[in-house]
Protein backbone atom coordinates (compact mmCIF):
# COMPACT_ATOMS: atom_id res chain seq x y z
CA UNK A 1 0.00 0.00 0.00
CA UNK A 2 2.74 2.32 1.11
CA UNK A 3 4.46 1.70 -2.45
CA UNK A 4 1.12 2.65 -4.45
CA UNK A 5 1.23 6.12 -2.70
CA UNK A 6 4.62 6.77 -3.45
CA UNK A 7 4.14 5.72 -6.86
CA UNK A 8 1.02 7.88 -7.05
CA UNK A 9 2.82 10.87 -5.76
CA UNK A 10 5.45 10.63 -8.07
CA UNK A 11 3.46 10.55 -11.10
CA UNK A 12 1.49 13.70 -9.79
CA UNK A 13 4.79 15.64 -9.36
CA UNK A 14 5.86 14.66 -12.44
CA UNK A 15 2.21 15.93 -14.33
CA UNK A 16 2.69 19.02 -12.95
CA UNK A 17 6.01 19.41 -13.90
CA UNK A 18 4.70 19.13 -16.85
CA UNK A 19 2.04 20.98 -16.80
CA UNK A 20 4.12 23.83 -15.41
CA UNK A 21 7.22 24.23 -17.84
CA UNK A 22 4.35 23.45 -21.33
CA UNK A 23 2.81 26.95 -19.18
CA UNK A 24 6.13 28.67 -18.96
CA UNK A 25 7.01 27.84 -22.35
CA UNK A 26 3.43 28.97 -23.81
CA UNK A 27 3.70 32.00 -21.60
CA UNK A 28 7.45 33.34 -22.81
CA UNK A 29 6.62 32.49 -26.48
CA UNK A 30 3.43 34.34 -26.55
CA UNK A 31 4.01 38.02 -28.53
CA UNK A 32 2.48 40.40 -26.29
CA UNK A 33 3.39 42.96 -28.71
CA UNK A 34 0.68 44.97 -30.43
CA UNK A 35 1.14 44.88 -34.24
CA UNK A 36 -0.63 46.73 -37.13
CA UNK A 37 -1.58 45.47 -40.21
CA UNK A 38 0.28 47.09 -44.00
CA UNK A 39 -0.13 45.52 -47.32
CA UNK A 40 2.85 45.51 -49.09
CA UNK A 41 2.29 45.98 -53.37
CA UNK A 42 4.90 43.70 -54.99
CA UNK A 43 4.85 44.07 -58.90
CA UNK A 44 8.15 41.77 -58.87
CA UNK A 45 8.74 37.95 -57.96
CA UNK A 46 8.40 37.63 -54.46
CA UNK A 47 10.43 33.94 -54.96
CA UNK A 48 12.02 32.64 -51.34
CA UNK A 49 9.25 34.16 -48.88
CA UNK A 50 6.78 33.08 -46.94
CA UNK A 51 4.20 33.32 -44.29
CA UNK A 52 5.60 33.70 -40.94
CA UNK A 53 8.91 35.44 -42.40
CA UNK A 54 10.40 37.87 -40.96
CA UNK A 55 10.01 41.87 -41.24
CA UNK A 56 12.93 44.32 -40.30
CA UNK A 57 13.34 48.15 -40.51
CA UNK A 58 17.03 48.86 -41.36
CA UNK A 59 17.54 45.69 -39.47
CA UNK A 60 15.64 45.85 -36.68
CA UNK A 61 12.85 42.81 -36.15
CA UNK A 62 9.62 44.85 -36.06
CA UNK A 63 6.84 42.04 -37.15
CA UNK A 64 6.15 39.33 -39.61
CA UNK A 65 4.62 38.31 -42.90
CA UNK A 66 0.59 37.01 -42.37
CA UNK A 67 -0.39 36.25 -45.72
CA UNK A 68 0.74 36.50 -49.78
CA UNK A 69 -2.42 36.22 -52.14
CA UNK A 70 -2.82 37.49 -55.71
CA UNK A 71 -4.55 41.03 -56.10
CA UNK A 72 -7.70 40.18 -58.07
CA UNK A 73 -8.54 43.96 -59.10
CA UNK A 74 -4.29 44.09 -60.40
CA UNK A 75 -3.28 40.90 -62.13
CA UNK A 76 0.23 40.02 -61.87
CA UNK A 77 0.16 41.91 -58.70
CA UNK A 78 0.75 40.38 -55.17
CA UNK A 79 -0.14 41.93 -51.96
CA UNK A 80 1.62 40.88 -49.10
CA UNK A 81 0.12 41.73 -45.61
CA UNK A 82 2.46 42.36 -43.03
CA UNK A 83 1.97 42.72 -38.93
CA UNK A 84 4.36 45.24 -37.66
CA UNK A 85 4.59 46.80 -34.65
CA UNK A 86 3.31 49.91 -33.95
CA UNK A 87 5.96 51.27 -32.37
CA UNK A 88 8.15 51.46 -35.73
CA UNK A 89 8.14 54.74 -37.84
CA UNK A 90 5.78 54.01 -40.73
CA UNK A 91 6.12 56.75 -42.50
CA UNK A 92 4.23 57.79 -46.05
CA UNK A 93 7.62 57.52 -47.46
CA UNK A 94 8.41 54.09 -45.95
CA UNK A 95 8.77 51.23 -48.78
CA UNK A 96 9.36 47.39 -48.60
CA UNK A 97 11.97 45.43 -50.52
CA UNK A 98 13.18 41.71 -50.43
CA UNK A 99 16.34 40.61 -48.73
CA UNK A 100 17.92 37.18 -48.42
CA UNK A 101 19.13 35.57 -45.36
CA UNK A 102 22.39 34.43 -45.82
CA UNK A 103 22.57 31.30 -48.38
CA UNK A 104 19.62 29.85 -48.00
CA UNK A 105 17.16 31.27 -50.28
CA UNK A 106 14.68 32.40 -47.49
CA UNK A 107 13.71 36.07 -47.92
CA UNK A 108 12.47 38.38 -45.58
CA UNK A 109 10.83 41.60 -45.93
CA UNK A 110 13.49 44.66 -45.39
CA UNK A 111 11.64 48.05 -44.33
CA UNK A 112 13.39 51.25 -45.37
CA UNK A 113 12.68 55.03 -45.92
CA UNK A 114 13.56 57.84 -47.86
CA UNK A 115 13.02 60.62 -45.57
CA UNK A 116 10.50 62.97 -48.43
CA UNK A 117 7.44 62.66 -46.60
CA UNK A 118 8.12 61.90 -42.04
CA UNK A 119 4.20 62.39 -41.72
CA UNK A 120 3.14 59.18 -39.83
CA UNK A 121 1.33 56.51 -41.69
CA UNK A 122 -2.17 55.60 -39.60
CA UNK A 123 -3.29 51.68 -40.93
CA UNK A 124 -5.83 49.78 -39.12
CA UNK A 125 -7.65 46.39 -39.75
CA UNK A 126 -10.42 47.48 -41.35
CA UNK A 127 -8.49 50.40 -43.51
CA UNK A 128 -5.34 48.57 -43.76
CA UNK A 129 -2.44 51.13 -45.42
CA UNK A 130 -0.63 50.25 -48.71
CA UNK A 131 2.98 49.94 -48.87
CA UNK A 132 5.34 49.91 -52.33
CA UNK A 133 7.47 46.49 -52.61
CA UNK A 134 10.52 47.76 -54.70
CA UNK A 135 13.05 45.54 -56.74
CA UNK A 136 15.35 43.58 -54.51
CA UNK A 137 18.93 42.42 -55.64
CA UNK A 138 17.91 39.50 -57.41
CA UNK A 139 15.49 41.67 -59.20
CA UNK A 140 17.37 44.00 -60.61
CA UNK A 141 20.67 41.60 -61.86
CA UNK A 142 17.76 39.75 -63.32
CA UNK A 143 16.65 43.01 -65.45
CA UNK A 144 20.02 43.78 -65.85
CA UNK A 145 21.22 40.49 -66.69
CA UNK A 146 20.87 40.88 -70.66
CA UNK A 147 22.87 43.94 -70.78
CA UNK A 148 25.38 42.55 -67.95
CA UNK A 149 25.40 39.59 -71.02
CA UNK A 150 26.08 41.63 -73.91
CA UNK A 151 28.62 43.54 -72.14
CA UNK A 152 30.45 40.16 -71.18
CA UNK A 153 30.49 39.14 -74.69
CA UNK A 154 31.83 42.65 -75.95
CA UNK A 155 34.96 42.30 -73.40
CA UNK A 156 35.48 38.55 -74.69
CA UNK A 157 35.15 39.48 -78.50
CA UNK A 158 37.86 42.30 -77.11
CA UNK A 159 39.87 40.07 -75.70
CA UNK A 160 39.95 37.79 -78.75
CA UNK A 161 40.92 40.70 -80.90
CA UNK A 162 43.59 41.47 -78.80
CA UNK A 163 44.91 37.89 -79.14
CA UNK A 164 44.67 37.83 -82.92
CA UNK A 165 48.08 37.40 -84.73
CA UNK A 166 48.76 41.05 -86.01
CA UNK A 167 48.28 42.32 -82.28
CA UNK A 168 50.77 39.75 -80.90
CA UNK A 169 53.19 41.05 -83.49
CA UNK A 170 53.03 44.59 -82.45
CA UNK A 171 52.89 43.06 -78.74
CA UNK A 172 56.46 41.73 -79.60
CA UNK A 173 57.52 44.67 -81.15
CA UNK A 174 56.52 46.49 -78.49
CA UNK A 175 58.88 44.42 -76.04
CA UNK A 176 61.65 44.78 -78.71
CA UNK A 177 61.45 48.55 -77.99
CA UNK A 178 61.21 48.19 -74.02
CA UNK A 179 64.33 45.72 -74.35
CA UNK A 180 66.10 47.98 -76.77
CA UNK A 181 65.36 51.34 -73.90
CA UNK A 182 66.15 49.17 -70.73
CA UNK A 183 69.60 48.49 -72.95
CA UNK A 184 70.09 52.40 -73.40
CA UNK A 185 69.51 52.83 -69.92
CA UNK A 186 72.20 50.43 -69.18
CA UNK A 187 74.43 52.10 -71.16
CA UNK A 188 73.43 55.51 -69.55
CA UNK A 189 74.52 53.91 -65.99
CA UNK A 190 77.86 52.58 -67.22
CA UNK A 191 78.17 56.08 -68.07
CA UNK A 192 77.32 57.94 -65.59
CA UNK A 193 78.93 55.61 -63.01
CA UNK A 194 82.30 57.72 -63.24
CA UNK A 195 80.55 60.64 -62.28
CA UNK A 196 78.78 58.94 -59.79
CA UNK A 197 82.53 57.91 -58.42
CA UNK A 198 83.48 61.23 -58.08
CA UNK A 199 80.14 62.85 -56.06
CA UNK A 200 81.69 61.28 -52.73
CA UNK A 201 84.87 63.96 -52.71
CA UNK A 202 82.40 66.75 -54.00
CA UNK A 203 80.41 65.80 -51.45
CA UNK A 204 82.90 66.17 -48.95
CA UNK A 205 84.00 69.39 -49.73
CA UNK A 206 80.84 70.44 -49.76
CA UNK A 207 80.33 69.56 -46.85
CA UNK A 208 83.80 71.63 -45.75
CA UNK A 209 82.49 74.53 -47.28
CA UNK A 210 78.99 74.57 -45.41
CA UNK A 211 80.86 73.77 -42.12
CA UNK A 212 83.30 77.15 -43.02
CA UNK A 213 80.18 79.15 -43.85
CA UNK A 214 78.41 77.87 -40.56
CA UNK A 215 81.87 79.05 -38.75
CA UNK A 216 81.89 82.06 -40.20
CA UNK A 217 78.46 83.00 -39.69
CA UNK A 218 78.93 82.02 -36.16
CA UNK A 219 81.78 84.11 -35.35
CA UNK A 220 80.04 87.18 -37.02
CA UNK A 221 77.00 86.46 -34.58
CA UNK A 222 79.45 86.31 -31.22
CA UNK A 223 78.77 89.65 -29.26
CA UNK A 224 82.93 89.93 -29.19
CA UNK A 225 83.16 89.20 -32.85
CA UNK A 226 84.54 91.49 -35.40
CA UNK A 227 81.11 92.13 -36.44
CA UNK A 228 80.28 93.53 -33.30
CA UNK A 229 83.20 95.21 -32.91
CA UNK A 230 83.09 97.15 -36.08
CA UNK A 231 79.59 98.15 -35.17
CA UNK A 232 80.10 99.16 -31.63
CA UNK A 233 83.34 101.81 -32.98
CA UNK A 234 80.88 102.61 -35.39
CA UNK A 235 78.27 103.63 -33.39
CA UNK A 236 80.84 105.22 -30.28
CA UNK A 237 81.80 107.15 -33.59
CA UNK A 238 78.08 108.12 -33.84
CA UNK A 239 77.74 108.72 -30.81
CA UNK A 240 80.53 111.35 -30.57
CA UNK A 241 79.90 113.15 -33.60
CA UNK A 242 76.20 114.08 -32.29
CA UNK A 243 77.67 115.10 -28.70
CA UNK A 244 80.08 117.13 -30.88
CA UNK A 245 76.80 118.17 -32.67
CA UNK A 246 74.81 119.20 -29.76
CA UNK A 247 77.95 120.99 -28.53
CA UNK A 248 78.08 123.30 -31.27
CA UNK A 249 74.38 123.90 -31.27
CA UNK A 250 74.81 124.80 -27.93
CA UNK A 251 77.70 127.36 -28.24
CA UNK A 252 75.08 128.66 -31.87
CA UNK A 253 72.64 129.29 -29.26
CA UNK A 254 74.96 131.07 -26.49
CA UNK A 255 76.23 133.35 -29.04
CA UNK A 256 72.46 133.80 -30.66
CA UNK A 257 71.59 135.09 -27.16
CA UNK A 258 74.67 137.02 -25.97
CA UNK A 259 73.90 138.80 -29.52
CA UNK A 260 70.27 139.61 -28.95
CA UNK A 261 70.43 140.58 -24.99
CA UNK A 262 74.28 141.96 -25.32
CA UNK A 263 75.29 143.73 -28.91
CA UNK A 264 71.98 144.70 -30.25
CA UNK A 265 71.01 147.31 -27.35
CA UNK A 266 74.52 148.82 -27.46
CA UNK A 267 74.22 149.04 -31.27
CA UNK A 268 70.59 151.02 -30.72
CA UNK A 269 72.16 153.13 -28.39
CA UNK A 270 75.18 153.86 -30.84
CA UNK A 271 72.81 154.21 -33.29
CA UNK A 272 70.65 157.23 -31.10
CA UNK A 273 73.84 159.11 -30.56
CA UNK A 274 74.70 158.99 -33.77
CA UNK A 275 71.89 160.96 -35.46
CA UNK A 276 71.72 162.89 -32.44
CA UNK A 277 75.24 164.01 -33.51
CA UNK A 278 74.14 164.30 -37.19
CA UNK A 279 71.22 166.51 -35.77
CA UNK A 280 73.76 168.48 -34.40
CA UNK A 281 75.79 168.72 -37.30
CA UNK A 282 72.68 169.80 -39.56
CA UNK A 283 72.53 172.57 -37.07
CA UNK A 284 75.69 173.89 -37.32
CA UNK A 285 75.70 173.47 -41.01
CA UNK A 286 72.26 175.68 -40.99
CA UNK A 287 73.58 178.11 -38.81
CA UNK A 288 76.96 178.80 -40.77
CA UNK A 289 75.07 178.62 -44.04
CA UNK A 290 72.38 182.00 -42.78
CA UNK A 291 75.36 183.53 -40.64
CA UNK A 292 79.19 182.59 -41.50
CA UNK A 293 80.13 185.25 -38.99
CA UNK A 294 79.40 183.20 -36.15
CA UNK A 295 81.89 181.49 -36.27
CA UNK A 296 84.41 184.22 -35.78
CA UNK A 297 81.91 186.51 -33.70
CA UNK A 298 79.73 183.63 -32.37
CA UNK A 299 75.99 183.37 -33.06
CA UNK A 300 73.74 186.93 -32.90
CA UNK A 301 72.00 187.72 -29.83
CA UNK A 302 68.30 186.90 -29.80
CA UNK A 303 65.87 189.14 -30.39
CA UNK A 304 64.63 190.76 -27.04
CA UNK A 305 61.44 189.30 -26.34
CA UNK A 306 58.01 191.15 -25.16
CA UNK A 307 58.75 193.24 -21.75
CA UNK A 308 62.81 192.91 -22.40
CA UNK A 309 64.71 196.55 -23.20
CA UNK A 310 64.51 197.12 -26.93
CA UNK A 311 61.52 195.23 -27.97
CA UNK A 312 59.31 196.35 -29.97
CA UNK A 313 56.20 195.68 -31.68
CA UNK A 314 56.85 194.69 -35.22
CA UNK A 315 54.64 196.63 -37.68
CA UNK A 316 51.65 195.50 -39.71
CA UNK A 317 51.59 196.06 -43.72
CA UNK A 318 50.32 199.05 -45.00
CA UNK A 319 50.17 200.98 -41.79
CA UNK A 320 50.82 204.65 -41.93
CA UNK A 321 53.95 206.39 -39.99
Amino acid sequence: MENKSHAFWAGLFTVALALAIAAAAVLFNVDRSVRVPYDLIARTNVTGLYPDAAVRYRGLDVGKVQSLKFDRNNPGQIVIRILVDKRAPITHSTFGSLALQGVTGIAFVQLDDTGKDLAPLASSDKNVAQLPLHPGLLDQLQKRGDILLRKLEKVATDVDDILSGDMRNQLLSTAASLQHAADGVTALTQQIAPAAGKLPPTMDQLNRTLASTNQLITSLNRSDGPLESNLNKVGTAAQQAGDALASMNASLQEISARVGYDTLPRVNSLADDVRTAARSIDRAADTFSDNPRSVLFGPPKPAPGPGEAGFAWPQQAGTQK
